[in-house]
């Protein structure tokens, strides 16, 4: 039930508070964007295929992980949407008047967005999937992820030079403590 609470209000950021449609001049990196997307979604589609039997029940070492990792989440895609405001996007791009952000989860790591996705995909997994499909589905999470980043930090790189080298050499991707 946690799981299931966590995953709506993970989606209610992105669906009702993050600007859509926006008329602004940017530049955009759709293909890399897509790929990835489509990688992460067959991340999520795995985890969610290849549960674990009906009369299986997750022990407490998949329960307390989840339970800790699946409120995390929502506050890290609400946060990282708040500090984002007029500058979110589901493409890698850039708006003319783009600024970087690196306040709230975004000190912390350079694309919390993807943090909230993989932290809602190992809650998921924990008590749903079995464990080799769950092992598939991180690496093809994973895989698809790092097509993102590497997209988003290049087009952020492009246009911030010097101040997007130093931010990146001081905050890791999307998982905290990890370079």
């Amino acid at each position: 039930m946690e799981l299931a609470v966590c995953w709506v209000v993970w989606w209610y950021p992105f669906i009702l508070r993050a600007p859509h449609r926006q008329s602004r001049a940017s530049i955009a990196q759709p293909g890399p964007t897509g790929l990835g997307l489509l990688l992460e979604v067959t991340a999520f589609a795995i985890a969610l295929l290849f549960r674990l039997p009906a009369a299986a029940e997750p022990g407490l070492l998949r329960i307390l992980p989840s339970m800790l990792l699946g409120p995390i989440a929502p506050v890290l895609g609400w946060t990282a949407v708040k500090h984002l405001g007029r500058q979110f996007r589901i493409t890698a791009g850039l708006y003319c008047d783009h600024q970087l952000v690196h306040t709230g989860p975004y000190a912390v790591v350079r694309h919390p967005i993807y943090a909230s996705l993989l932290a809602i995909l190992v809650s998921t997994l924990l008590l749903l999937t079995r464990w080799p499909w769950a092992l598939v589905s991180l690496a093809v999470f994973l895989a698809g992820t790092e097509v993102r980043v590497r997209a988003e930090d290049g087009l952020l790189d492009s246009r911030f030079g010097a101040q997007f080298q130093e931010y990146r050499r001081h905050v890791p991707a999307y998982i905290p403590w990890l370079r």
